[in-house]
Parts: C-alpha cells; structure tokens; sequence
C-alpha cells in the first residue's frame, strides 16, 4: 500500500474500497436514524400525536445513543469494526420495523429509543479507516467517511417523503420507513462479506483489559471520572423531561427507579475503570506508552458543541423554517436539508484542512466561525429574505461541520489501541449537546436556542487553548512484546 499516493475517490481497490464501504455504512445508519424527521408531519396525523409527543420523539431519538457510543467503542476495540458494523446493521433494522408499524405513541416512543442504538455506527468506522490510512492522509479519509456518511440525515429528508407519496395513502410515511430498514438488513451481509479490519500483514492493536478506558496517570484517571459525570446526567435530564414534571410518558415511581439505575451503572462503571487502570496506582507508566486525557477532554467538549448542535438543528430546523417563513412541510423540509448538505464538502474540507495546517490552528478557527454562524441565526426572524437565511445557515453549517472532521481527524491520533473507545466518548458528547440543546429547545424560542448553541461554542474555544498538537509517534506494543511506533504528525 502506497501511503503517500493521493487518495483517488475513484478507485474500488484496497483501502479505497474500505474507505467507500465505511462511508456507505455509515450513511445508511444516519438514513435510518433520521427516517421520521421529515415526515413528523404524517407520523404526528397518522399516530394522534401532540406537539408535546412529537418534540419527545425528537428527543428519544438520540438518547440511547449516548450509552451505545461508548459500549460499540469498547467492543470495535475488541472484536474488530468488520464483525460489530455488520451486527449493529442487523440488528438495528428490527426498531425500525417496529416503528414503521407503530400504532401509538408508546409503541414509536419505544421503538424510536431503541433506534437510537444506530447512531452508534460512526465510532465503529473511525477505527476501520484509522487502520487503513497513514496519519499525512487521515484527517481528509475520516472527514470523507464522517461527511458523506452524515449526509444519510439529508438523504432522508430528500428521498423520503417523497418514497411516502409515491407509496401512497395514509400509510406510505411507513412503507417508505420500513424501506430504510431492509436496506438496513441487506447491507449488514454486504459490509462483513467485503471488508476486513486491517490491512494484509498490519496488526489490529487491542486494549490490554476491556471494560473501561484506559489511562496513563492517577490525575487523568479522576479526570477521566469527571467527564463520565455529563454523559449521566444528559441521560437523567431525559428522564425528568419523560417524568410528570416533563410530559407524563413516566410516572414518578418510573423515573426514580431509573434515576436509581442510573447512579448503579455509573458506580458499577467507575470502579470498572478502576479495575482496568488499577496498575497506575501502584507503579507509573513508562514515558513512552502515554498519553494526555486532556486531548480526549478537549475534543468531547468540541464534539458537544459541533455534532450535537447538529444533530439538535437537523431536528428542529424544518419546523423553524415551516413556522419562521410559512412554508409547507415538504418545501421547508428541502430548504431545511441544505443544512446537513453542506456535509458533502464541509466535514472532508475540515479533516483535509486539519491534515495541511495542523490540528489545533483549525479546531481554533473553525470554533470560532461556529460561534459567530449561530450568533446571526439566532437573529434570523420573518422579517428576512428567504435567501439570506438559508445563506446564514449554510454558512454557519460549514463550520459545525468542517469542525466535526477536524475532532475527528485528531481523535485517531491520541492512542490507536483505544481509537474505539476514544471516539465513542466524543461521539457520546455529541449526543450529550444533541439531548441538552433539544431539551433546551422545549423551553424557548428557536432564536434564543441557536444563543445557547453559540455561547457553548465560546467555552469550547476556551477548552481548546489547553489542547496539545498531535506530534511525533505513539508506541504500541504487538502480541511478540515488540514495540511499533505509529506516526501521529
């Protein structure tokens, strides 16, 4: 394999192939993941459902996403991206049919949570592609998988109702979900039959111990404590927005007794850190075989203000513009998916400009522009033209976007054994902003909420003046004890 030849979209062959594959995966998983955003419209009629259902449906979509991100990042590590995409795509149809065939709102509440166990695709991916492409190439090879892969939500909103009018009747919004869910089946045997994790000859490197991340010191390991506490409560606030406080869908019993499971699960998971990192209490880690979690700290906070605002605004937008501008449903949708359209380009032209100019220059002033985009769309009212609002948008989604390839052009390059579970928590960051914003939504004005997006974004600029850039190599260990050294910049 050639590592300095430039990557040609066109090719079919060797990690090409891999790359195209990884994308292909990555965007069905998004296309299913968000198959109800553009006909919420139908579902709502179809369903009897209220606002107050529907914003909950929304917020229930991105939810399970959190815990799964960090268990598919675990088990990538483990048992190889080929074996967990083809499983997570198996699996994952049989939600979907289940909401394509719901009766009520119980049913596509339900339904839609467990589909939330698709958004965890992405992390497994970043790992396939950090096998197959040297460091010079790999902030553009993962912009390209995470952009046109994230291009599935747009995809949805452009194909989907009209698959629905063409199917026809008051059933075709489920016709044209259940769709989504066989192609869902079909290319899980596609993926494992025309992938494999590594390159001929390269050793797939796998944490020492399983069941936690591993660290490098004591302080990182509270550090790493620390930033597990956000992914909870993302998960409590969901539950108390579920509660007789929120939307009555949970009785107050329910809710505690979930609250309740919550704090097991986060005890049962610190001291499963512990079990993994106890060595460090005991003798530190030689020099040569760390790394700094603050890197990881970092990117999850970026993470939380880029792709989580994302995936809030993907949500929300088609109703700003229907409400804002008195669309139609099918036309502010269209207008609304000029949005995740700008993944095409956005998301690859910022792991291409991270890979030319540096990891932390980018990340500063793609951060920036993010937080200015969102500052003049909370500005955005009636009184606009049209045209200047969809133009603000796209310019404020370059930035959301180009900022989420350059995350994850650094992410591969922190230790490459723990990619897996690196990315699963700043892709579960992601849906932590996705759950807080959606949340935050649900109590103010669509302009007060693109505000709060655009304040995150200034914290986030803060957090990354503490980040390092990627320099030099990291070392792994191979199963003979000799050690590898990886260039990382």
């Amino acid at each position: 394999m050639n590592d300095h030849a430039k990557l040609n979209l066109f090719s079919f062959a060797g990690k090409m192939k891999i790359l195209h594959m990884s994308w292909i995966a990555f965007f069905i998983t998004f296309f299913v993941w968000f198959n109800h955003a553009p006909m919420l419209g139908a579902i709502a009629e179809s369903l009897s459902l209220s606002k107050e259902q529907v914003k909950t449906l929304l917020i229930l979509n991105v939810a399970l996403t959190i815990p799964a991100r960090i268990l598919i990042g675990m088990l990538t590590d483990k048992f190889g991206p080929r074996l967990v995409y083809a499983v997570l795509l198996f699996v994952s149809a049989i939600p979907c049919f289940m909401f394509a065939f719901s009766t009520d709102f119980a049913q596509a509440a339900i339904s839609r949570f467990l589909l939330g166990f698709i958004g965890a695709g992405f992390v497994i991916g970043i790992r396939m592609v950090s096998e197959w492409f040297p460091a010079h190439q790999l902030g553009t090879a993962e912009g390209i998988y995470g952009g046109w892969g994230n291009f599935g939500s747009a995809g949805a909103a452009m194909l989907l109702p009209t698959l629905a009018l063409m199917f026809g009747g008051p059933d075709g919004w489920r016709y044209s979900i259940a769709l989504t869910g066989l192609i869902c089946l079909v290319f899980s045997f596609v993926w494992y039959f025309n992938v494999s994790d590594t390159p001929k000859g390269s050793t797939y490197f796998k944490p020492k111990k399983s069941g936690g991340m591993e660290v490098t010191s004591v302080s990182d390991f509270y550090f790493m404590l620390l930033m597990k506490l956000p992914m909870y409560a993302a998960l409590a606030l969901l539950t108390w927005k579920l509660s007789p406080e929120g939307v009555s869908m949970l009785s107050s019993a329910a809710a505690n007794s979930i609250y309740g499971f919550l704090l097991l699960i986060l005890v049962y998971d610190c001291y499963g850190a512990y079990k993994v990192n106890s060595d460090i209490f005991k003798a530190p880690v030689p020099e040569l075989h760390r790394y700094k979690f603050k890197q990881v700290a970092v990117l999850n906070v970026l993470y939380f203000a880029t792709f989580g605002s994302e995936l809030a605004v993907v949500s929300m937008l088609p109703l700003f513009y229907s409400e804002t501008f008195s669309l139609s449903p099918v036309y502010a949708g269209l207008v609304a998916s000029m949005y995740a359209f700008m993944n095409l380009m956005s998301r690859p032209g910022g792991g291409w400009i991270s890979d030319k100019f540096g990891r932390k220059r980018t990340l500063l002033i793609l951060t920036a522009g993010l937080a200015v985009g969102y500052a003049l769309m909370g500005l955005t009212e009636s009184s606009w033209p049209l045209w200047l609002a969809v133009i603000t948008t796209m310019a404020c989604s370059f930035f959301v976007q180009a900022g989420e390839g350059a995350v994850f052009a650094a992410v591969p390059l922190i230790k490459r054994r723990l990619t897996g579970q690196i990315a699963g928590m700043t892709g579960a960051y992601g849906n932590v902003g996705a759950v807080v914003y959606l949340t935050v939504l649900s109590f103010v004005s669509y302009q007060a909420f693109f505000f709060v997006i655009a304040l995150t974004a200034v914290v986030g600029f803060i957090t990354l003046l503490f980040m390092e850039e990627p320099q030099g190599h990291m070392a792994e260990v191979k199963a003979d004890g000799t050690v590898e050294l990886i260039r990382v910049g």
